[in-house]
């Protein structure tokens, strides 16, 4: 008899409103699953289609897809296909076309993480971003993602020192070219250039960055009398992350303490007082907020070239915060950040890649599981928390009245 009562009670329970809920909770999340990868699907077949305007649609959709979602089974599946959706669009499209195609290479990288996959991504497409960036024939937006996606490829990818040293030069290059005009576009290329300069030599040894600092420094310092506050602040930026380098192989570096020659001085002097310029600039010419953009960005920079301040910067993200305590850290999040937008928490939660290079750990959720959990089991947990939360908020209440 007790047995039959358990049986009953058991049986009972597989149609308790919960269970159901939970099931019903579970096919909701496969059915959205589901539907993105057809969606994905049909973006796909629609990339080969004649239509300019089609295939930048297209293209769109699995940029948008990729950078808001955490996909990397289906785009193991298919990342030949997807490589050759990325490469089309870079030789035969045009500007548009091509900012697209760039993008969805870069996304590419973050989905399949460092793997052989991704070095053979990387070895393929090297050769036709290095053509791009110096092509001056084609538009400026496309030469700019370009730039962004070659230095993500090699930052992903690559693990040879020479190789980063020689994609640096050809982005280095780029943003040493005059400016015939004060165009903002061709400012904008060139910050781009110099952004993703940037990622890459925060993969350099110390000693490497200690030994090329005065060099660099003196290629920078002419960046910064530029007539486009982005290119100025990534200037600036460059130059803290410099010094962050060279210190962390001599504590006490500074330009004049470690060069023979004379003139060292003069450079870090002449530095110095051309960042506390800009770090008080109230020049009227300029626009209100890139003055206040600009003098907050220069502060920080000049606190890090006198005394070697770094950034602390806390980004919250579901339950976790993730700490920027570096200027190499801040240029690896900002790079990434440029290709991910408002999908950089998702991924920062799912992506095992991103979570290991801001040494976040394995996957984290509620209760300290590792392992990603589908929404019914969020929902679950959600609940017990509630419980829980409401159990000792009656606890209390009680004490508060036995107090009184």
């Amino acid at each position: 008899m007790r047995g039959f009562v358990r049986l009953c009670f058991t049986l009972s329970d597989l149609d308790h409103p919960a269970l159901r809920l939970t099931k019903g909770l579970e096919a909701e999340e496969q059915t959205e699953v589901d539907q993105i990868e057809e969606k994905l699907k049909d973006a796909i077949d629609l990339t080969t289609q004649k239509s300019q305007q089609g295939r930048v649609s297209a293209l769109k959709t699995l940029c948008n897809f990729l950078s808001l979602k955490y996909l990397p089974y289906f785009v193991f599946d298919r990342r030949m296909t997807l490589q050759d959706c990325a490469e089309r669009a870079l030789k035969k499209g045009k500007c548009a076309e091509q900012q697209e195609g760039g993008k969805l290479a870069s996304l590419l990288c973050f989905q399949m993480g460092p793997t052989l996959d991704t070095e053979t991504l990387y070895k393929d497409m090297r050769s036709l971003f290095l053509t791009l960036i110096n092509d001056t024939s084609l538009g400026i937006g496309a030469r700019e993602q370009c730039c962004y996606t070659l230095s993500i490829l090699c930052f992903v990818a690559s693990h040879n020192l020479e190789e980063i040293e020689d994609i640096m030069k050809a982005l280095s290059n780029v943003f040493k070219q005059k400016l015939s005009s004060d165009s903002p576009q061709l400012s904008a290329l060139h910050s781009a250039a110099l952004a993703s300069w940037s990622l890459l030599y925060t993969l350099l040894p110390p000693k490497r960055v200690y030994d090329s600092a005065e060099a660099n420094v003196t290629m920078l310092l002419k960046l910064l009398e530029s007539g486009d506050v982005d290119l100025r602040i990534t200037a600036g930026e460059a130059i803290a992350l410099v010094y962050e380098g060279a210190r962390d192989f001599d504590d006490e570096f500074t330009l004049a303490n470690d060069s023979e020659d004379k003139n060292t001085g003069d450079l870090e002097s002449e530095l110095c007082n051309m960042l506390k310029s800009l770090a008080t600039d109230s020049q009227k010419f300029r626009a209100k907020k890139d003055r206040r953009q600009q003098r907050s960005s220069f502060r920080d920079v000049l606190r890090a070239v006198e005394e070697g301040d770094t950034p602390d910067v806390h980004i919250k993200f579901g339950t976790e915060v993730l700490v920027l305590d570096s200027w190499s850290r801040k240029k690896q999040y900002d790079a990434i950040c440029q290709v991910l937008g408002s999908g950089m928490n998702l991924h920062l939660a799912e992506n095992e890649f991103l979570r290991d290079i801001f040494d976040l750990g394995p996957p984290m959720l509620v209760g300290g599981v590792t392992t990603k959990v589908s929404k019914s089991e969020r929902h679950a947990m959600n609940m017990a928390n509630f419980k829980s939360r409401s159990i000792a908020r009656q606890k209390n209440r009680d004490k508060r009245v036995a107090a009184f």
